[in-house]
């Protein structure tokens, strides 16, 4: 039997879902990724995409279901976790959503788009709005495999990409916990000059790329008081959260620095209640990204 009262729903990661289920009230049944729940939605800090406004359409056959989810808007994507052909059937009568990946930098897209699911045969929980512009939250980009020293860049491509802001030539910016050097070859390709600090060396093929500088050493040594200006502060460095909260307390409170994007790095069976300490900075959102791993982004744009 399908309850009546869902009012929200959250797709969370699959290896990340205990964060998830654990700042949710109401839950009412769990499907795979899919957290269904029914009180109203909330900012989920671990969800990658949040179904705001979930409703039950009764079908009858796969035409009408179709038919049905046509009649509200365009754009659909499917979550299937049972009923497989049959979602798949209704899908494929849907006007078609490209899934190719994107090609940075890049701005967000345009047109929103609605989840369903099936709940059993004759059953679609449909919400026309969600938290993510793509499909399922997957943010998905062309990757290059040759220059980049590792996979983390894909994190600052994505959280650049869903601010539509970028470092700009001039610029200069401070890459906490670099190396091996993903972020400070982000920045590097997008023309602002990065300083990257960590007890660790940078890749070889990363330190002789123009306007990057390495600076061996803890990045928690480093104060606002050394520098007239920095653009944005980026930090990838692995630390318990509070410490890296009291570290941009200082940045944040000395104004030398307005644009910030952070990794909020866990230990298993670690608090993640404390990551909501990181909203009392004004303007400052936490998520979960697509790219994260056991891990949250704080971001703060001027």
């Amino acid at each position: 039997m399908v309850s009546k009262e869902i009012r929200s729903a959250y797709l969370g990661s699959e290896e990340y879902m205990e964060p998830l289920k654990e700042e949710l009230d109401k839950i009412t049944s769990i499907h795979e990724q899919l957290v269904l729940s029914s009180a109203l939605p909330i900012e989920s800090l671990w969800s990658i995409n949040t179904w705001l406004n979930p409703r039950i359409l009764t079908i009858d056959s796969i035409n009408d279901g179709a038919k049905q989810l046509k009649a509200i808007q365009r754009n659909w994507c499917l979550y299937s976790y049972q009923f497989h052909r049959r979602a798949k059937l209704i899908q494929e009568k849907l006007p078609h959503l490209s899934a190719k990946p994107l090609r940075f930098p890049c701005s967000l897209p345009t047109s929103p788009i609605g989840s369903w699911t099936l709940l059993n045969e004759n059953k679609i929980l449909a919400s026309s709005k969600c938290s993510s512009l793509f499909k399922n939250g997957k943010v998905l980009f062309e990757e290059n495999k040759d220059e980049p020293p590792s996979r983390a860049y894909l994190k600052l491509y994505e959280s650049l990409t869903r601010i539509e802001k970028f470092p700009q030539p001039g610029e200069f910016c401070i890459d906490a916990g670099g190396s091996p050097g993903g972020w400070a070859w982000v920045i590097n390709k997008l023309g602002a000059r990065v300083l990257s600090i960590d007890r660790s060396p940078l890749d070889t093929k990363i330190i002789s790329l123009p306007n990057v500088e390495y600076l061996k050493g803890d990045v928690f040594s480093i104060k606002p008081s050394d520098y007239d200006k920095v653009d944005w502060l980026f930090s990838d460095v692995i630390c318990f959260p509070e410490k890296l909260f009291n570290w941009i307390s200082l940045w944040f409170e000395s104004k030398k620095c307005k644009n910030f994007i952070c990794t909020i790095k866990f230990q298993s069976n670690q608090n993640y209640s404390f990551a909501k300490k990181f909203l009392e900075f004004s303007g400052g959102q936490v998520i979960h990204l697509y790219n994260n791993k056991h891990e949250l982004t704080f971001i703060r744009i001027e």
